[in-house]
């Protein structure tokens, strides 16, 4: 939990898209940079998950926050266009590290410890705390930028940078039988098991299509500040959409056994909240943005256990970063429709995306026989 707090606990979150702005970059400009962040991070993401196979995890999640607090410097030393765009290189093989890697870790030792039938609980919490770090480092950002600017808020986030890559190399980790496969063979087990079954694709089809929504958060700086908001309190702004979010993961645990289309058409009232936000501005938007942020959790951390339970060979890493990948794709019509719509176009996508899950099969629940998931994981052929 520790690590997952620090790893987001980033006081430049909330002010970076500021940053880029400040620095002449137009909204269409800062959407190509995210876009950027997002193809780099699909080109990366599968091979570091097929790395988190055969490496020891935390030390690629030591590495991922290395390369984050790489990119958060370059940012503040090298403000410009290349400079934005190298830190966001750095920024995107950081975070496809994180993904396949972190889950895999956490699914692999309760399994190991005989416990992974509460992993979707241990999973929202290590949720919540990742998204409770960005409340602190929310609220100091604040002050950091009245005292020193953006060259001292970045300064901070660097620094919990690297206390979370040395968090990260303390972090338990199950033992693992040597593995000789190589790379391209586990690359091909992943993806064979993720495109032979079902109910696995699916859940990974869910996941992605929750994780593309996510990158509408990377805009919710830029969203206060059309709404009036002065940019030295943005970040107090915005830092109730975490709290809901945190909130939304820590109860998610509660709706495991809930039908996949129940599941489906709460992610369709959540899409109703974003666009209730935009047609009302602040302030009623305030209370309906929350709203949008806590179904999204909750039906993230749910999907997302729905998925690894479905796991039955060795290659989680790999299968996790698939999903991911998936995601990645579906945030860039975000952050495409964003860049031709705003909020509107974003919204058009969210809608999109949600109407393709209430229709996607095999989503429901994992029925387990016992509360020891991992002694009765059935194998690769008997789905």
């Amino acid at each position: 939990m520790r690590w997952a707090f620090l790893s987001d606990a980033i006081a430049l979150y909330p002010v970076y898209a500021l940053l880029f702005a400040d620095h002449g970059l137009s909204d269409a400009q800062i959407s190509g940079l995210f876009t950027l962040w997002v193809v780099v991070g699909l080109a990366a993401e599968i091979p570091t998950g097929v790395l988190a196979d055969l490496l020891p995890r935390r030390i690629i999640l030591a590495c991922g926050n290395l390369l984050a607090g790489t990119a958060f410097a370059i940012w503040v030393l090298v403000p410009g266009t290349a400079g934005f765009a190298l830190g966001f290189v750095c920024w995107g093989i950081g975070e496809s590290l994180f993904s396949g890697a972190f889950d895999s870790l956490l699914y692999d030792g309760l399994d190991h410890l005989g416990t992974g039938s509460g992993y979707t609980r241990v999973l929202g919490r290590a949720e919540a705390a990742s998204l409770l770090g960005q409340v602190p480092a929310g609220l100091a950002a604040s002050p950091l930028f009245a005292i020193g600017g953006y060259v001292l808020v970045g300064g901070a986030s660097v620094a919990v940078c690297l206390a979370a890559a040395a968090t990260a190399l303390t972090l338990p980790e199950p033992p693992r039988p040597p593995d000789r496969t190589g790379f391209a063979a586990t690359l091909r087990d992943g993806i064979g098991e993720v495109t032979a079954f079902g109910a696995l694709r699916s859940s990974a089809l869910v996941v992605a299509a929750v994780l593309g929504l996510e990158a509408i958060e990377e805009y919710d700086g830029l969203l206060a500040h059309e709404w009036g908001v002065p940019t030295t309190w943005v970040p107090l702004a915005i830092v109730w959409l975490p709290l809901a979010g945190a909130a939304g993961a820590a109860i998610a645990h509660r709706h495991e056994a809930t039908a996949g289309p129940r599941l489906a058409l709460a992610l369709a009232g959540g899409v109703a909240m974003l666009l209730s936000a935009g047609l009302l501005a602040a302030p009623p938007g305030v209370v309906a943005m929350p709203l949008f942020y806590a179904v999204l959790q909750v039906v993230r951390v749910v999907a997302t256990a729905r998925m690894h339970h479905r796991i039955a060979g060795p290659r989680r890493a790999t299968i996790a970063s698939t999903a991911e990948f998936l995601g990645g794709v579906s945030g860039l019509f975000v952050f495409a429709g964003w860049a031709i719509a705003g909020l509107w176009g974003a919204i058009a996508v969210a809608a999109a995306v949600a109407v393709g899950v209430v229709f996607l099969p095999d989503v429901g629940p994992v029925r387990r026989p016992g509360s020891d998931e991992s002694a009765r994981r059935p194998e690769w052929g008997r789905r």
